[in-house]
């Protein structure tokens, strides 16, 4: 990349102090970083619309720009330009800060998320703690939104999402606890390296039962079909968001399509080795092939799966009874999750699965 850059740049670079210049450079990938993702996030509304519309034999979105593909920024300047209304009575503070703690944990998660083998924003030792702690802040967000807006009807929807995020965010933890038990480490970066050698060394297989949950709770963590009584418009009026307008109502709307994607890139991640090759053990491939390479390509591709799974979901299951949706979490998931990281103590101690290389 340097190669690219003039010469009197770089003489100018080396002026600054190593501390301004790592700040300069970090800032600079938060920046591109951030950018890519509001951008996936604005065509994955696109794309869900284009999905939803092929299953049920509509058109989608076809009249803004060639293939409506323009349609993301339509919606965007339509949000925009919408008066954003404060109910009289509501805490104003904390009217507006709500959209904000369900948005900008989803971004700032990113920051441990390893790329690609040679890039991540911040290689922090602690990346799956971190992890837990910022995507467990959202439920703020939810709870903030319904009680500030002073609305009942708001007030019920953020206590039902509460109740919800928090039962599934316990499978979701028990479930990393097992990734964290076949890792060996906190690092995203050396859990998917542990995941180097191709389909067979990937924790799919071993952990085939905490993938199934993992993924179904990250589908209810973000209040999606059929997982999205918070926002069951029959019976509560659109759930804790009723209130909000504008760019305010866009903000939540944004950070639940911010969290579809962060939530493909982890399953990716923690299960199908991140930016680990599909190919990577298939000998008869040149050993220097491309497609035996790890690279930030079969990441995107790992994660526009999932994200094309959460579309076929919702187009597919009818949304769940409260009780039923609670008792999945409750009375199934944790148990197994559970029974699982049982099953995982005895395969280590038996070394098969991701601990076969352990030495006697």
């Amino acid at each position: 990349m340097k190669a690219l850059i003039p010469n009197f740049v770089l003489n100018i670079w080396d002026w600054f102090p190593p501390l301004t210049q790592y700040l300069i450079e970090t800032t600079f990938w938060i920046a591109v970083v951030m950018i890519t993702v509001i951008l996936s996030v604005a065509f994955t509304t696109y794309f869900e619309r284009k999905v939803i519309g092929y299953m049920q034999g509509r058109v989608g979105p076809n009249r803004v720009g060639p293939w409506g593909l323009l349609q993301p920024f339509a919606d965007v300047i339509k949000l925009l330009i919408k008066e954003v209304v404060v109910p009289e009575k509501s805490n104003r503070f904390l009217f507006v800060v709500a959209p904000l703690l369900t948005l900008i944990p989803a971004l700032a998660t990113w920051a441990v998320v390893p790329l690609s083998d040679t890039f991540v924003i911040a290689d922090i030792n602690a990346g799956l703690l971190y992890v837990l702690a910022l995507t467990s802040v959202g439920v703020y967000g939810v709870i903030l939104a319904g009680w500030a807006t002073n609305s009942k009807y708001a007030f019920l929807g953020a206590m039902r999402s509460a109740a919800q995020i928090v039962a599934y965010e316990i499978a979701m933890g028990f479930a990393l606890v097992g990734v964290l038990m076949a890792g060996g480490s906190l690092n995203l970066g050396d859990i998917t390296e542990a995941q180097a050698g191709g389909f067979s060394s990937w924790f799919l297989l071993p952990l085939m039962p905490l993938f199934f949950v993992y993924f179904i709770s990250g589908v209810a963590e973000t209040n999606r079909a059929p997982f999205d009584v918070a926002e069951g418009e029959s019976e509560i009026v659109a759930g804790f968001h009723v209130e909000y307008s504008g760019v305010a109502f866009a903000l939540f709307f944004l950070g639940e399509y911010a969290n579809i994607i962060l939530i493909s890139a982890l399953t990716s991640i923690f299960f199908l080795g991140g930016y680990n090759s599909f190919f990577e053990g298939w000998t008869f491939l040149a050993e220097d092939s491309f497609l035996r390479e790890p690279s930030l390509l079969w990441l995107i591709i790992k994660i526009c799966f999932f994200i094309y799974v959460f579309f076929w979901i919702r187009a597919t299951f009818p949304r769940y009874r409260y009780d039923q949706i609670m008792r999945l979490g409750w009375k199934v998931f944790i148990p197994v999750t559970i029974v699982w990281i049982v099953v995982e103590g005895v395969m280590a101690w038996m070394q098969v699965g991701p601990w076969s290389n352990l030495s006697g």
